[in-house]
Parts: C-alpha cells; sequence; structure tokens
C-alpha cells in the first residue's frame, strides 16, 4: 500500500458534510464494526478465523478506504470499509439492534491539549454505538496509550446503556480474546509495551425484550 497521513483532523469542515446511508445488513449473522480500520488487518484476519461474520471498517482517509476495498475484491474477502466520520454517522449508518460488536483498536491520541476535543471516544459516539449494538452486543476498546485509555474508560463508564464487564471503573486484563491483532497491538506486544484494554456488554433494557 502506499504510504498515507497516520493523523486526520476530524474537526475539519469537509468532514461536517453528512455521506453515508444506512447499510443493508443481514439479520441472520454477526455484523462487527472496527472503528478507524486503516489498513483493516484486524478485520482481514477476523474474517478469516470468522467467515460467518459480516466485517465493517469505518475509516476517515478515503485513499485507504478505496485500497482496501479494492484488496477485499481481489482475495474475494467479505471485508468492506465505509468511508466517513464515525462520530458524527454511524448513528446514521446502523439500525438500531443490528450489531454484534464494535472494535476501537489504538485511535489516534492527539496528544496535545489543545487537540484532545478531536479524540474520537466522546459520550455522542459511545451512546450511538451503544444504541447500535444489539441486546447481547459488546464494545471492545484497546490503547497502549495511558491517557488516552483512560479518557476512554471514564467516557464508556458514562454510558448508561452498556456495562463494563470487568467491573466498575476497571480495564480488562484477560488479554484481546478475539484470536486476531492489528498492527499496532502486534507491535506493542513484540516490543513489550503495555496495552490498556476495555469490554463493555449491552444492557438489556424493557424495550429491547
Amino acid at each position: 500500500m502506499a504510504r498515507h497521513r497516520h493523523h486526520v483532523n476530524p474537526l475539519k469542515m469537509s468532514f461536517f458534510t453528512q455521506r453515508g446511508e444506512r447499510l443493508e445488513l443481514p439479520a441472520d449473522r454477526d455484523v462487527e464494526v472496527e472503528l478507524g480500520c486503516a489498513d483493516a488487518q484486524f478485520l482481514f484476519e477476523r474474517s478469516a478465523v470468522r467467515p460467518d461474520i459480516v466485517p465493517i471498517g469505518l475509516e476517515i482517509r478515503e485513499e485507504l478506504v478505496e485500497e482496501v476495498n479494492a484488496r477485499a475484491r481481489r482475495e474475494g474477502s467479505p471485508v468492506r470499509v465505509v468511508f466517513c466520520h464515525a462520530n458524527l454517522e454511524l448513528a446514521g449508518l446502523f439500525a438500531p439492534g443490528s450489531v454484534a460488536r464494535f472494535f476501537v483498536n489504538f485511535p489516534d491520541p492527539w496528544f496535545k491539549r489543545r487537540h484532545k476535543k478531536r479524540r474520537v471516544m466522546e459520550p455522542g459516539l459511545a451512546a450511538a454505538m451503544a444504541a447500535a449494538l444489539r441486546p447481547d452486543g459488546e464494545l471492545f476498546f484497546q490503547s497502549d496509550v495511558w491517557d488516552l485509555a483512560l479518557d476512554a474508560l471514564a467516557v464508556l463508564e458514562g454510558e448508561p446503556a452498556i456495562a463494563n464487564r470487568a467491573g466498575p471503573w476497571s480495564f480488562w486484563k484477560e488479554g484481546n480474546p478475539y484470536g486476531v491483532r492489528s498492527k499496532r497491538e502486534q507491535g506493542c506486544e513484540e516490543d513489550g509495551a503495555p496495552i490498556w484494554r476495555l469490554r463493555f456488554d449491552r444492557v438489556r433494557s424493557t424495550v429491547d425484550g
């Protein structure tokens, strides 16, 4: 693949145009969605070990979307990546209760204080993911940046429709349970760098039945 920008400012005005329409997805298969999927290594590997799933990636870098979708066509893979700004468009892409799992793997940390508002995990996104999850759905987050992981924990603990599987205000300590890794995760483990993980479950309500 060609070289791409690692960071894209999600607050650029050009991203504030709604592009996506609701995705037509099969109701009888697990839909798994990765936010900020980049080259989609995680999704390609996940679909290889779980050929029964519907793997969807959301990515803000349009050139990467085109390359990944071209690769999927070449390889006959079910991976599909959608060009979108997840914080603005996720709620419109997925019907309520239609997603089995959301993955947020090593999002951009935006270290500088003035840039923290660009971080992907914020209350509106957490609410949108919770609404899109089916009653037994789950949300998995991981990062090698402590400050970012702590911010994500605070946001997810504030969303009442999901519950922390590890217990309130706790990180998931049992590793990655999905059998596949993104490039960043692979690099962190090879270097012995710490990874902070969060695993939340959709809370059943009286509406869910």
